[in-house]
């Protein structure tokens, strides 16, 4: 099966989950769509194997106009927008400003993927730190929950939190915590999504995080087209391989794959407040 990026190909879809659920974190530009019927692709591959619904996330100003208007194409997709730690070496107030009018959309759910990426040498700290503060107030200020990038950074992340207050819903996106860390989110109210490295085999830490968070606090993501779940570790990815996720927690955990897929679907329902989004318009 051809791949959307690259020279990647996208392995053959897995077993349909018995209950539906949602990919809380993806980039369907990223994975090669361009238009409505690029979206609507790749979404009825999804709801094929049971994942109804998906969370398309900006990491740049160009990426977050697309993503909004993508969440107009389909009923079955929803936006967040944010400005990635990795893009803030030079942000103007103009382009904050956009960012900010964007992240109001009806249809955008969720302010991120903001928060701070010590692995990359793109953006100094202190611009991280600065313009993920600036996102913090921004979710505040809309009452959307904030969606967290955090890459080699736990320690500033939970800090900054802690100084600035965080909004009532914090989403750790693809959670690389260890299982000390994942209790002191899951203490303070957060919520942590896993993807494609819970199933890895050399992730030890972060199995165990996986293992011990409360069901009501997890969410599942693919972050496709990065992050292939195993057994297609290094093949494309898209939100129709979230099920190699699923059943990675459900093993990890000891239930049954279901549980596991209606629990995080539910979450992302909850969360996100999906059933609260506007209808969109019927595109061609």
């Amino acid at each position: 099966m051809p791949g959307p990026y690259g020279r990647k190909e996208r392995p053959e879809p897995p077993e349909p989950l018995g209950a539906a659920t949602v990919d809380a974190h993806t980039h369907l530009d990223a994975c090669g769509c361009v238009d409505a019927a690029d979206v609507r692709a790749v979404m009825d591959r999804a709801a094929a194997v049971g994942v109804t619904r998906a969370i398309t996330v900006a990491d740049d100003l160009a990426s977050a106009r697309w993503v909004v208007r993508a969440a107009h194409w389909d009923e079955r997709v929803a936006a967040a927008v944010a400005l990635h730690p990795t893009r803030t070496a030079a942000v103007t107030e103009d382009e904050f400003a956009e960012v900010e009018r964007l992240a109001a959309d009806p249809r955008v759910v969720a302010v991120g993927e903001t928060g701070l990426d010590y692995y990359w040498d793109y953006s100094p700290p202190a611009a991280q730190q600065e313009w993920f503060r600036r996102h913090i107030a921004l979710a505040k200020r809309l009452g959307k929950p904030l969606m967290i990038h955090d890459r080699d950074a736990h320690d500033d992340v939970l800090r900054i939190l802690r100084e600035e207050g965080a909004p009532e819903t914090v989403v750790f996106h693809c959670f690389s915590g260890d299982a000390a860390m994942a209790k002191e989110c899951a203490e303070a109210g957060y919520v942590l999504s896993f993807a494609g490295p819970v199933t890895f085999k050399n992730s030890h830490d972060l199995r165990e995080a996986a293992a011990l968070v409360p069901l009501e606090q997890l969410l599942v993501e693919t972050d496709a087209p990065f992050l292939t779940p195993h057994p297609h570790r290094g093949r494309a990815n898209e939100p129709y391989c979230l099920p190699w996720t699923v059943r990675g927690i459900a093993a990890l955990r000891g239930v049954e794959e279901d549980r596991i897929a209606a629990s995080a679907g539910n979450n992302a329902e909850r969360v996100f407040r999906l059933g609260e989004l506007p209808p969109v318009e019927a595109t061609p």
